[in-house]
């Protein structure tokens, strides 16, 4: 799938669940979850242990329908880790213009995160795709193309609640669809 189609599906999706696990097994039963709740884009932290193989295992079994992603990656190293195991975007916490670099050279999109402007300014100079504000709730009426939903969606995971993220991964879907509605 070509760059520009992957940024086209994260806009169309609204939602990226951000799945942070205590196992492997963990992490993709909360991926299975959100999909089945319709969230279109997963993104697998690097704080998930073994997350090079979720994000392997989930690119094999995946349709074409979700888009599937890393992060918490920190650094070109982990980005091109990510990348080989089947990652269609890369997420940061803070920009880093190595990996910026590299994501731009493979064509894969690029989401760090910011909170001043001069770092949303700093991160659109280094070619990022799209950069992922924190504290996202109102934003998509504000403009925002799509929020990252971590702990408040994946958190029935601790007692084995994945009905819960489904339903919740709908809510937030439609909640999303509202919004850009308005």
């Amino acid at each position: 799938m070509k760059k520009t189609e992957i940024l086209e599906m994260l806009v169309k999706s609204g939602v990226v669940a951000v799945i942070r696990a205590e196992s492997q097994d963990q992490a993709t039963q909360i991926a299975e979850a959100c999909a089945l709740g319709t969230v279109a884009a997963l993104e697998i932290t690097f704080t998930v242990p073994g997350a090079k193989e979720v994000i392997e295992h989930l690119a094999k079994k995946a349709s074409h329908q979700i888009l599937l992603g890393a992060g918490t990656v920190l650094d070109p190293e982990t980005a091109r880790i990510a990348i080989l195991a089947g990652a269609q975007f890369i997420v940061s916490p803070a920009l880093n213009p190595e990996t910026a670099r590299l994501c731009n050279r493979y064509q894969v999109p690029y989401l760090p995160g910011a909170a001043t402007i001069r770092e949303v300014i700093e991160a659109m100079e280094c070619g990022a795709d799209i950069v992922d504000l924190d504290n996202v709730a109102d934003w998509i009426k504000a403009g925002a193309c799509a929020v990252g939903v971590g702990g408040n969606l994946t958190a029935a995971a601790k007692t084995n609640d994945y009905a819960s993220i489904t339903n919740l991964a709908l809510q937030f879907v439609a909640t999303i669809r509202q919004a850009r509605d308005k």
